[in-house]
Formats: C-alpha cells, sequence, structure tokens
C-alpha cells in the first residue's frame, strides 16, 4: 500500500514540480526518478505481483531519516503510522475515482451530475430539479450510493431508444384548439412556479413552436422530499388548469399565459406573485379573477373550483407523477418529448 499511496501523492504534486523543474532541474529530474519507481510498483500491483521492496523502504526511510536520529523509539509506531495513511489514502483515491466515473455517468445518462439532488450539479442542463431525500447517516447514505449506481444503470439504455409522444398517456392541457391536430405531437412537462420552465415557454412561444406542432402540455407540481411542494402555490394552479381544461378547452392555457408572460401594476411577473407572495386564498382569489375576465359567471366559477377538488383531479395528478418519474426518469423539468427524442432543460430555437 505504500508504494500506491505515493504513487497517488506523487502524481498529485506532479503539477507543481514540472513548474519548479522549469527553474531546478534537479528537482524534475529527483522527482522522474522516485515517480517511475512508483509507477513500476504500481503496475506490479496491477498484475498481481510483488513490489520491490527496496522501493517501499526508500518511501518509509526518507520520512523516517530524521526521526530516527533523534527519536529513535518513534521509528516502529511511525511506521505503523505510514502504512494506516497509505491505506486511507489509497481508499480515498479509489472513492475519489468511482465518485468521478459516477457523476460523469450520471450527467451523461440523467442530464445531472448529482442523482439525488440534481440541483447541486452545476454542469447539466438549466433545470428546476426534482430532488430526493438525503441520507441521514452512513448507512443510509452507503445504500443511497449503490442506490444511484442502480438508476445510472437503468437510464443508460433510454440514452439509445427513440421517445414517440404518442407512448406516453399523459393527462394535459392542450395549447391549440384543434387546428394543429394533423400535426406532429409534442410534450411539454412544466412546474408554473418554475422561472426556467416560465422562460422556455415564452422562447417557445415567440419561435412558433406551439405552431409547428401538436402540443400537450403536462401541467406537474414538483414535490420535494417532505411531500410538501417546491413551489407554494404550483399544485393549486395544477388543479385550476386541469379543471378550466374540462369546462373549455384552451381556457388553461388562458391562464398559463396570465401566468408566465403577464406582470401586475406594479410591473411584478405574476410568477413571482404567485411564488412569493400569495398564500393560498389570494393566489385562488387571483385565478378565479382571471376566469371571470374569461366570461365566467360565480357560478361557473364554482363549478370550476369544485372540479380542481375533485379526488379525480388529484389521480391526474398522480399519474402524471408516476410516469415523470418512473416511466420517463426525469429529475429536472421542464422536459419535451417531439420528434422521437427527450429534451431535457431550457428550450432554445436551434
Amino acid at each position: 500500500m505504500v508504494c500506491i499511496a505515493a504513487f497517488i501523492i506523487l502524481a498529485i504534486i506532479g503539477v507543481f514540480v514540472g513548474i519548479i523543474s522549469i527553474f531546478k532541474p534537479k528537482v524534475g529530474k529527483a522527482y522522474l526518478k522516485m515517480f517511475k519507481k512508483a509507477w513500476g510498483c504500481l503496475w506490479k500491483k496491477v498484475r498481481l505481483q510483488k513490489c520491490e521492496t527496496g522501493f517501499k523502504e526508500d518511501v518509509k526511510n526518507t520520512i523516517l531519516s530524521r526521526v530516527i536520529i533523534k527519536h529513535p523509539k518513534w521509528t516502529k509506531p511511525l511506521s505503523v503510522l505510514i502504512e494506516i495513511l497509505s491505506v486511507i489514502i489509497v481508499i480515498v483515491a479509489i472513492w475519489a475515482i468511482l465518485t468521478a466515473v459516477k457523476s460523469l455517468l450520471a450527467l451523461w445518462a440523467l442530464g445531472s451530475c448529482n442523482v439525488t439532488k440534481p440541483s447541486a450539479c452545476t454542469l447539466g442542463a438549466e433545470i428546476c430539479s426534482i430532488d430526493e431525500s438525503e441520507p441521514t447517516n452512513v448507512i443510509e447514505a452507503t445504500g443511497r450510493w449503490f442506490e444511484e449506481w442502480g438508476e445510472i444503470f437503468e437510464a443508460i439504455p433510454d440514452k439509445f431508444r427513440s421517445y414517440n409522444a404518442e407512448d406516453f398517456d399523459f393527462n394535459y392541457v392542450s395549447v391549440n384548439t384543434g387546428e394543429n391536430a394533423d400535426k406532429p405531437i409534442a410534450i411539454d412537462i412544466f412546474d408554473p412556479g418554475c422561472s426556467v420552465c416560465m422562460t422556455s415557454y415564452r422562447n417557445q412561444k415567440a419561435a412558433g413552436f406551439f405552431d409547428k406542432y401538436d402540443v400537450h402540455l403536462v401541467p406537474f407540481a414538483i414535490q420535494d422530499t417532505d411531500d410538501s411542494y417546491k413551489f407554494k402555490n404550483s399544485e393549486i394552479i395544477v388543479r385550476y388548469m386541469f379543471a378550466a381544461e374540462q369546462i373549455r378547452s384552451g381556457l388553461a392555457v388562458e391562464l398559463l399565459d396570465h401566468i408566465f408572460t403577464e406582470k401586475n401594476e406594479k410591473g411584478i411577473s405574476y410568477q413571482n406573485l404567485f411564488n412569493n407572495d400569495y398564500d393560498k386564498d389570494e393566489a385562488t382569489e387571483q385565478l378565479e379573477e382571471w376566469l371571470k375576465d374569461a366570461g365566467f359567471d360565480n357560478d361557473g366559477i364554482s363549478e370550476i373550483r369544485k372540479i380542481a377538488n375533485y379526488p379525480e383531479t388529484t389521480t391526474k395528478m398522480s399519474e402524471n407523477r408516476s410516469i415523470i418519474e418512473n416511466d420517463l426518469r426525469v429529475k429536472g423539468i421542464p422536459t419535451m418529448i417531439y420528434d422521437g427524442a427527450k429534451h431535457t432543460g431550457l428550450w432554445k430555437e436551434s
């Protein structure tokens, strides 16, 4: 273990030695000699052969030479300590390599280098992440580490599959009221409280995406690990969207347009108001005010309110969540399916 640990340490400090050797070539030569010995030892270990004991002793003697002269009794315990530290260095190095490989595979297969908490990864697409609960102890953390590998390997085949929007039985609301029925279907999964979803929606609208495809909007309220909602009023918005769509096709998108594209008299976007200012009653009041503007009287609004709270609406939301999290293995939204592929993250015109 000593020679392997020495190789790891020498490999790390090699960058700094390289710079120093520009000014002091002797340092570089001495380092290169030691590094070659360490590499030779490591290569023998890989082939299940014994290392040269001479190199191991060289490393120990280099470290212990000054201690032996002044404190001879410390030699044996320090020698043991070096062996222990060598084991720790090797274990940490192996763990670091495995973690790096896992992160890269997760980024490729799932779109985020952090499987449990995608929002912690800055390398993936711009998304509103769907996080899982963090482990609370070492046993849970170890179990979760292996579970993440399982999720990654399960998701790898998805990278090579073709996605057809018609294959997924989502509960959705229509952007178009029938005029695009002969065009290819596109599925657009979003959270009304997600700022990335808002920007993506605006981009799609400006680029004519909704004219090119028969877009099925899937409103989805992201739930946190404690089953509360990531954006506090997303659930009530999703409920009212499903209820409004049941009463009149296209009405749900009218509500979404208010949230995603409009501001109040003070210039504050309605999405910010729903996320940060409105409580549930105020959010409901605002939604029903827009329904009133759309031509509904008190009886009509009361009917939509009832449908929003029906168990059937809850079932629709649960069914969508199952498809999104289990079938599609989505780690963040917006997520879109069109042209035979799954696209996650902010939509930009290509």
